[in-house]
């Protein structure tokens, strides 16, 4: 009974999110939902594509920091998770396909540190490097993505802290991350490596 009641609740929760707050932004998909936002900032920037579901406490935030636009684009069939917060400042790229477990922080930029004179919270934010998640990739809950490239259909494992690119068909684990698999086209099976540096 429970379960039923959830999704009679969600379902009417999601379609009037939708009927309200689609048009503020960039792009909004056919049968995407999003089920209780935490907060969405710069809507007007972020591009979602079809089909792709945000659970609960979702944050995200396209903000302008300079006179570049920030793009935010999250596209067809993706599952984004609980508490995710993903933070583009210039560019964020989430392909086709890509699965986002429950608390993953996902950015292109830092906060600025350098001045010693002012407290961290009072200085700039700064943008870094683009994120381009490749379709099919898989982040696993607790994971750090700031300013890299995730390879087509790679892992990123729980808890892992990833600040270098990350190959295709890879796996990459711990902090700062490191490829502890590849798949191998030969034998067509996943071959482990001795934590290799990305």
């Amino acid at each position: 009974m429970y379960e039923f009641i959830f999704k009679v609740n969600r379902r009417i929760y999601i379609l009037f999110w939708n009927i309200l707050f689609r048009r503020d932004f960039k792009s909004f998909g056919k049968k995407t939902a999003i089920y209780k936002p935490r907060n969405i900032q710069g809507a007007k920037y972020i591009d979602l594509g079809c089909r792709t579901s945000f659970m609960s406490d979702a944050w995200l935030l396209a903000l302008k920091i300079d006179d570049n636009n920030p793009q935010l684009v999250i596209s067809n069939d993706c599952y984004i998770g609980h508490y995710v917060h993903i933070v583009s400042v210039r560019k964020v790229v989430i392909e086709d396909s890509v699965l986002v477990a429950d608390k993953v922080y996902i950015s292109d930029n830092l906060h600025e540190f350098q001045s010693i004179s002012l407290p961290i919270i009072n200085q700039p934010v700064k943008y870094h490097r683009d994120v381009h998640i490749k379709s099919g990739a898989w982040i696993g809950e607790n994971a750090c993505i700031i300013g890299v490239c995730i390879g087509k259909n790679s892992v990123v494992a729980a808890n892992s802290v990833v600040t270098k690119d990350v190959p295709d068909y890879c796996v990459v684990a711990g902090a700062p991350a490191r490829i502890i698999k590849r798949y191998c086209h030969e034998s067509q099976s996943w071959k482990k490596v001795s934590h290799e540096s990305i």
